[in-house]
């Protein structure tokens, strides 16, 4: 796949380096990369990788472009908002470089589209955020016998590697069994610095051209771990395990399978809250509102962090972290009508789901957390 001249001067940069050179750049140009999310990670890595000259990018996402995601996903604009984030990419990508194709999937990546979408691309670099994607996307890619770039990104840590179906460990070597649902926060309850996908991003984009023209040293078998408070690196070395249900030497899982029941997940249950998935009561932002009206005696327990209850508060509210629950449950009584919030419903389901344990009967948790109070009853409640 010859280079045009407006391509050789684009790319001359890369051309005068013998270790890419004219072989190298049309390498680049006959590649095909899939991209699952164009988040925060998907964001640097596919800025890169059309900057570079990847012939084709394949984006997969369902989402939309919300304000929020600003503060990381350097690929849209405050333009772009509620505008699906796969158009919003490529139409950057294209500003960037009308020479790449870019087709855009506007779907959620499923055991029912993953080999069909995995089919036209030679790797795939993703950029998700949930572990039913990360364990369907491995074994697609073992099962199609294609790379997978990993990356991993919350709050000020980073974490990213290559995969490579027979010359290396999968995912599942690495990561066993997924967490229990819940124990790991996301990004919106915990919260991500917005530069550090930007690091994370580039590192995989980074291994995805090094593959691309053949040159370096992979990630293969190694885990890269990136924290930026301390502005240091440091590499976990892994091995294939010979026992894996999926890439093992005696395969248990021979074809895709029911990734949100894998990870504990009932179908649907991603419209619900944590605390209705858990079995706690509920009750709503606006039913929290008339109980205020109608000034009937509860105790309404923050359990966010102070910076941010710093943010918005509702009024009334009593700060007690989720973590020192424990040591000043002795402040409330058990005889109280107690309502638990935080920032989306999923710390305090946790909390009430403590209270309960510790013998508190009348504890309810409020559904959709302050974020449904800003939306249901009180816009002037800043959102986050």
């Amino acid at each position: 796949m010859s280079l045009s001249q407006d391509e050789i001067l684009r790319y001359s940069r890369h051309l005068i380096m013998p270790e890419v050179g004219v072989e190298g750049q049309e390498k680049l140009k006959a590649a095909k990369v899939l991209m699952i999310g164009t988040g925060g990670l998907g964001s640097p890595a596919a800025l890169y990788l059309a900057a570079a000259g990847v012939g084709a990018l394949g984006l997969v996402d369902f989402d939309v472009v919300d304000f929020s995601n600003l503060q990381r996903q350097i690929i849209h604009s405050t333009s772009s908002v509620n505008k699906p984030k796969v158009d919003s990419a490529k139409e950057r990508l294209l500003e960037i470089n009308p020479n790449v194709k870019v087709v855009t999937y506007n779907e959620r990546l499923t055991k029912d589209n993953v080999m069909r979408l995995l089919k036209d691309y030679d790797m795939v670099l993703d950029g998700t955020d949930n572990f039913q994607t990360r364990y369907l996307v491995n074994d697609a890619c073992v099962f199609a016998k294609k790379p997978f770039f990993y990356g991993s990104i919350f709050r000020f840590d980073g974490q990213a590697t290559v995969f490579y179906p027979g010359k290396g460990p999968c995912y599942r070597c690495l990561f066993a069994e997924p967490p229990p649902p819940g124990m790991v926060p996301s990004c919106a309850e915990g919260g991500v610095l917005g530069i550090l996908p930007g690091v994370i991003g580039v590192i995989q984009a980074t291994e995805v051209v090094k593959l691309i023209i053949g040159k370096g040293d992979l990630l293969i078998g190694r885990l890269m771990l990136y924290d930026a408070l301390k502005m240091s690196f440091r590499e976990v070395k892994f091995r294939r395990n010979p026992k894996c249900p999926v890439c093992g030497d005696n395969p248990t899982i021979t074809q895709l399978i029911d990734y949100d029941a894998f990870c504990g997940i009932t179908r649907g249950e991603e419209k619900k809250t944590n605390g209705a998935a858990m079995g706690i009561e509920e009750i709503s932002a606006k039913e929290l509102k008339s109980w205020m009206d109608q000034k009937k005696k509860f105790v309404l327990i923050d359990v966010r962090e102070p910076n941010e209850f710093q943010i918005n508060r509702i009024p009334g509210a009593k700060l007690i972290p989720l973590g020192n629950i424990p040591e000043r449950v002795h402040e409330l009584d058990s005889a109280d009508e107690i309502v638990v919030q935080c920032h989306f419903g999923g710390r305090s389901a946790k909390a009430a789901d403590f209270l309960g344990k510790m013998g508190f009967k009348k504890v309810k948790n409020l559904a959709g957390g302050i974020d449904a109070w800003s939306q249901d009853v009180d816009p002037s409640c800043p959102r986050y």
